[in-house]
């Protein structure tokens, strides 16, 4: 048996390991066939060779993460630990997709975040489906504004259908907007994540950058567009093959959605569901399937999505 010692620089080892040791056990948990003996300052780590080098690995991430944001928490311990021990099957894990407002660096953070990465460049067409909490949304947004930024695109078209939880326009208050402009919230909330407001709002005056409900799609083609249909598990049928046909020449399309997750008419069939069917083996479409393991919101996301998934399945 091979034993390392890693030592804590510049690192107060209550804050690091968390209250009741809770951050050190977690980590523990996760290398089950190791004996991870903590003392102080300093941690004694006893196993094979292999198994010492991958926990060396994620445990340098995690104090390159404390050293630089000067927090820790149980989610953010497993989102490291799962993405190290996953980045091999990744070719581009550590590119930052796009350099955000206030410098934030906005990159995939999970391993199927950078499968989508990795497949969209690759790929003129890409399906990511997955519940709520898994950046998928986010991570489509950051790389329609990359593909902007770079100029690979003229112009991000970014629409949703306009249903939702059961609620009618009509009986909204406002113009076309106002009522609308609701709907459109998250794709406006990732954009002022990662475009300054000044120029945000210049890309939207001139059209760069266009935020639509799904009904303003039809009879367009979108040649040289990064085209993104958010919450797709409400749109029918007839939708679905009206958007999916407005791809032109030099454009990239993300499907984003959650097939369980419909807000549509009981016994109406929704139009994500049938072309994940219909084109999962047509050349040039890929599908990235996200789950738990790829919440990064608070970490009781994570269970709740275990919990009601348990009773979808009795």
């Amino acid at each position: 048996m091979n034993e390392r010692i890693i030592e804590l620089v510049d690192i107060d080892p209550n804050d690091f390991f968390g209250p009741h040791n809770s951050h050190i056990e977690l980590i523990k948990k996760k290398f089950p066939k190791l004996k991870i003996v903590d003392r102080g300052d300093k941690l004694r780590i006893f196993g094979d060779e292999v198994n010492l080098n991958e926990f060396e690995k994620g445990f340098k991430k995690i104090t390159k993460y404390f050293h630089r944001y000067n927090k820790l928490d149980k989610n953010i311990i497993e989102q490291i630990l799962v993405t190290s021990k996953e980045q091999k099957h990744s070719k581009k894990s550590d590119d930052v997709l796009v350099h955000g407002v206030g410098g934030k660096l906005i990159k995939a953070l999970t391993i199927n975040q950078r499968k989508m990465v990795d497949l969209i460049d690759d790929n003129d067409m890409l399906f990511a489906i997955g519940p709520a909490g898994t950046g998928k949304t986010y991570t489509a947004v950051a790389l329609a504004v990359r593909a902007l930024k770079e100029k690979q695109v003229r112009k991000i078209v970014l629409t949703r259908p306009a249903v939702e939880s059961g609620e009618n326009l009509g009986f909204l208050p406002g113009d076309l907007k106002d009522k609308l402009d609701p709907y459109m919230q998250p794709l406006y909330d990732a954009l002022r994540d990662m475009i300054p407001h000044e120029k945000l709002e210049s890309f939207l005056e001139k059209g760069v950058i266009q935020i639509a409900p799904l009904a303003f799609m039809r009879g367009r083609t979108l040649d040289s567009a990064f085209v993104i249909l958010d919450e797709a598990q409400n749109t029918t049928h007839s939708q679905m093959k009206m958007f999916l046909t407005r791809m032109g020449k030099h454009a990239k399309f993300i499907i984003t959605g959650d097939p369980g997750q419909t807000d549509l008419p009981k016994r109406q069939v929704s139009g994500l569901k049938e072309a994940i069917l219909t084109l999962k083996n047509l050349k040039g479409i890929e599908m990235v399937y996200l789950d738990e393991k790829d919440v990064i919101r608070h970490r009781l996301v994570k269970k709740i999505i275990d919990a009601y998934k348990s009773i979808e399945t009795e």
